[in-house]
């Protein structure tokens, strides 16, 4: 689905990944689950590229819902995987604590590990090499990505804003639909390691220039960043 000149979404509001595409090639930010594939190639199509397009995949954690189609890419086409080092270890191996749910419906939460399975995301594939980055860093990629760490859903939990697409792709640090109420709106999002960082974490949003903020779980949201935190920090609406 095309948002923007530069921007594009492969997936949909339980699970997505986004395109930042240029003259100079693609960045795709998210590797949603392994089915997720066929849906990055029929986009692909659709603006007349191909996987062969891309120069590189910035995860925003390194959570088995974000990998996807991570290794097939890295491995078949050469492409790199961009995680921040303190998610390294959870993108290879799985590695991570384990988390309370919270709050769930019985409708919602089947209807989002229906969706899992029709996507194949049983057996999870891990990354088997990853390039570590960090807070600040910027990406020599299409679009030049910049890397806001955002440590709290996880250690390694990042924003990525990327100017050229007037959108900061925000990962798990936030959602607009929760996949286990079906509640839709800004919120925290669920499987959190550390709510109270995670909140404290939006403050690094605010500075931030764009008119999307996107998430990896929800439809895309069009606001400021400083607004788009502070909603969530008052609970979502």
């Amino acid at each position: 689905m095309k948002l923007g000149p530069h921007l594009h979404r492969v997936g949909n509001d339980i699970v997505a990944s986004y395109l930042v595409v240029t003259d100079e090639g693609i960045t795709v930010i998210d590797a949603g689950l392994p089915g997720h594939w066929r849906d990055l190639t029929r986009e692909l199509r659709t603006i007349g590229r191909t996987a062969d397009d891309i120069r590189g995949l910035v995860l925003t954690h390194g959570d088995s819902d974000h990998l996807g189609f991570a290794e097939r890419l890295r491995r078949d086409h050469g492409v790199p995987v961009y995680v921040h080092a303190a998610d390294a270890q959870r993108a290879r191996t799985g590695e991570k604590p384990k988390t309370p749910a919270g709050p769930m419906r019985l409708g919602p939460t089947l209807g989002f590990f229906a969706y899992a399975l029709r996507k194949r995301a049983v057996p999870t594939r891990y990354v088997s090499e990853v390039v570590e980055i960090r807070d600040g860093d910027v990406l020599d990629l299409p679009g030049a990505p910049v890397i806001v760490g955002m440590p709290g859903h996880s250690p390694g939990s990042i924003a990525v804003h990327v100017p050229l697409a007037d959108a900061v792709f925000v990962g798990d640090a936030l959602t607009t639909r929760h996949v286990l109420t079906g509640r839709e709106g800004l919120q925290p999002a669920p499987f959190t390691d550390a709510p109270a960082e995670a909140s404290a974490s939006l403050d690094r949003l605010a500075g931030l220039e764009a008119s999307w903020v996107l998430p990896g779980h929800g439809a895309p949201w069009r606001g400021s960043p400083a607004e788009v935190a502070a909603a969530v920090r008052a609970g979502g609406h």
